[in-house]
């Protein structure tokens, strides 16, 4: 069921123009390059004009690309995933609205199949004309946070409408919104503040079951997602607000979509306008907006809120906090994602002093960096409770997880994370303290944290790590760079001996051979199962494992096999890999071209060393304001004998190890002068 409300939406007059695509879309569908779309546009005359955007990036109607592209042969078919993308990021009223129109017509084809088989057997006239009646039975009650599209509407949307349907034939209605919402999130990175689904589990569990969920500030669902559990949820009651009425209406229907839950969503500012203001919930979970000075600290002095304090104006986090601590019921928990300054800030050191005082606040939990936007900061997790008529707990909690940090943009070890931060949570709540485990989790009496500062931040409290394990740590990391040091000496390449130029050989492109058979060329996925690893671009250039993840659905992902030639096509590096056997079985990311070569027609190494000349690169990029694209296709390679190849590729073989083994005695290097440092400031190692 699906109870939420919203304001009033104005109307808005039908454009006649069909969805329409950029020059990205086009070569999307066609697996091309945009320098390729922009040769097609100057070449031929017949290619279609455009119908919109701006003189520096046109838009083109959809279904004049398609045929253009089938008549000449650029194209067989639009994959049905792409078609319906495009028909929703070209939609006239914008994305947002598209993706929510699609969304009612899934829930309708989740809810009530057989009401949807009958609406969409006549024309988009008759489908519009209907169809607003009956997503009135599942949109109920009224008012709703979504109320059913009018006839005007669901007529520019009846191609959309169809194809999700069609497509959830083949994915699920959930797996189709998941995908859709997905690749819009991807497309607009910069509009949304994602809550990553590793955290939001880490959250959910920290709160325990609970029955009544809210999550104040949703976005787009994600916590709420993580509370109820795929499938699940029946007798469950999710609540959601957000003061964007789009995140607000996706993440009703996402959540009807997901759960049999009761799902109540509104559209307000939680502060200023809260839609629940009578409830008692079970559990409390929330990503806030961080540092918003403009929360209504002017209008809010007197709020019945602010039990433990009147925020100030900068501390518009603790406000969140008590908001949060204000609608459990007694003995209801709460977890909040927050800045790590909210720890530590003088101008709230007497509302977390009064958090502790009444056993509001249990646990402060500070994550590696990595683990959600802003990547840069540790942000801290605060679980607390809502006191009730039992004792005042006498012990604070406080973890550092930071240990877990992963290495670049690959994001932290949330296995570990969660095995630790939840280890020490549930020992801690079970007995009221934790023994001390060093530099990890310690629980300090509230007593001792009650002084001028009230600094909560785990750091400055913890143990250091034991000093035995410590030293042992770095002896360890110290015996891996001597040997790698070691091997990287046996590896490095002998002085080129000097040589008559080459004469010219013929040459052919990756387009050709890909034409003629020899390999097979793959792009990235959209989609794919949370239990697949993720090979990203940023894998590729740092030559570390897959670290990624993509919006789970039941899309056909890209695995790689041994063999095969993984090539990243944005940021202009020259990079070429070779999967072995510790990469197959991983998803392509996205940004990712895979090449398949036949191995008794190309060798694998021959061609990913050919792939990473300076000048091949030069010829087959496209520069952008911001960005340079690599055209895989036209990546040139010498047409030589099989056997030629190989000698070829055994050469490249070994600068690959060379560069391998470098790169690791890079890491190594860091990580022992980093431990060398730590311990002789922390004292677990001696100076001689």
């Amino acid at each position: 069921m699906l109870n939420a409300t919203h304001g009033t939406r104005g109307a808005w007059r039908v454009q006649d123009n069909a969805t329409e695509v950029t020059a990205a879309g086009i070569a999307r569908l066609a697996g091309v390059g945009r320098a390729a779309v922009s040769n097609w546009r100057r070449r031929h005359t017949d290619f279609p004009r455009p119908v919109g955007g701006t003189e520096t990036s046109p838009s083109f109607a959809l279904a004049d690309v398609e045929a253009w592209l089938r008549r000449n042969g650029k194209l067989a078919e639009v994959p049905l995933r792409e078609r319906v993308w495009q028909q929703l990021a070209g939609h006239p009223r914008g994305p947002v609205t598209a993706l929510t129109h699609a969304g009612c017509a899934l829930l309708l084809v989740h809810a009530r199949p057989t009401v949807w088989l009958e609406l969409a057997a006549g024309s988009d006239e008759r489908l519009a004309a209907l169809l607003p009646g009956a997503l009135h039975q599942v949109l109920t009650p009224a008012p709703p946070v979504l109320p059913a599209p009018d006839e005007p509407e669901l007529l520019a949307s009846g191609p959309l409408l169809r194809g999700a349907a069609e497509l959830a034939a083949e994915l699920g209605a959930r797996q189709t919104f998941e995908f859709l919402l997905g690749r819009h999130l991807d497309a607009n990175p910069r509009q949304y503040t994602l809550t990553p689904a590793e955290l939001a589990g880490l959250m959910a569990e920290l709160a325990g079951p609970a029955r009544t969920v809210l999550d104040p500030a949703c976005g787009t669902g994600a916590l709420l997602r993580a509370a109820a559990g795929p499938g699940e949820g029946d007798g469950q009651e999710l609540y959601a607000q957000d003061d964007a009425p789009d995140l607000a209406a996706l993440t009703a229907l996402r959540l009807a979509l997901h759960t049999r839950a009761t799902v109540h969503a509104a559209a307000g500012d939680t502060l200023r306008a809260e839609a629940f203001p009578e409830l008692r919930a079970d559990a409390v979970l929330c990503h806030p907006p961080f540092n918003e000075r403009n929360w209504g600290h002017d209008e809010l002095a007197y709020d019945a809120r602010w039990e433990y304090g009147f925020p100030a104006r900068t501390e518009s986090e603790l406000a969140w906090v008590q908001h949060a601590l204000a609608r459990l019921r007694e003995g209801g928990t709460a977890v909040l994602l927050m800045p790590p300054a909210a720890a530590s800030r003088r101008s709230g050191r007497r509302i977390r002093a009064d958090l502790l005082r009444r056993g509001a606040l249990r646990a402060v939990v500070a994550l590696p960096a990595g683990a959600a936007p802003p990547y840069n900061l540790p942000l801290h997790l605060w679980v607390l409770r809502r006191p009730g008529r039992t004792a005042a707990q006498p012990e604070l909690l406080l973890a550092d997880a930071g240990r877990f940090a992963g290495e670049g943009r690959g994001g932290p070890d949330w296995r570990a994370v969660r095995e630790a931060v939840l280890g020490a949570w549930r020992d801690h709540d079970r007995a009221g303290r934790l023994d001390e485990r060093p530099g990890l989790a310690c629980s300090l009496p509230v007593l001792d944290l009650l002084d001028d500062d009230v600094d909560l931040a785990p750091a400055r409290h913890l143990p250091p790590p034991a000093a035995a394990d410590g030293a042992e740590q770095l002896t360890d990391v110290r015996e891996r760079l001597d040997a790698t040091l070691r091997l990287t000496a046996g590896l490095t390449p002998p002085p080129a001996a000097p040589g008559r130029p080459a004469p010219r050989r013929p040459q052919t492109t990756v387009g050709e051979l890909a034409r003629a058979g020899a390999l097979l060329l793959r792009t990235g996925g959209h989609g794919g199962h949370a239990r697949v690893p993720v090979l990203t671009d940023h894998d590729v250039l740092v030559g570390t494992g897959p670290s990624g993840t993509l919006p789970e659905s039941d899309e056909e992902a890209v695995l790689t096999e041994p063999g095969d030639v993984v090539v990243p096509v944005l940021g202009g590096g020259t990079v070429a890999r070779v999967v072995d056997d510790t990469t197959a079985g991983a998803a392509l990311g996205r940004h990712l071209v895979l090449l398949r070569p036949d191995p008794t027609a190309l060798d694998a190494w021959f061609l990913a060393g050919h792939l990473r000349g300076t000048a091949n690169h030069r010829r087959a990029s496209s520069y952008a304001s911001t960005a340079t694209r690599l055209d895989v296709r036209r990546l040139q390679l010498p047409r030589i004998p099989l056997a030629e190849q190989r000698r070829y590729g055994a050469r490249f073989r070994a600068l690959d190890e060379f560069e391998r083994a470098l790169r690791l005695a890079g890491r190594l290097g860091e990580q022992l002068v980093r431990g060398m440092y730590d311990g002789l400031t922390d004292g677990t190692v001696a100076p001689d």
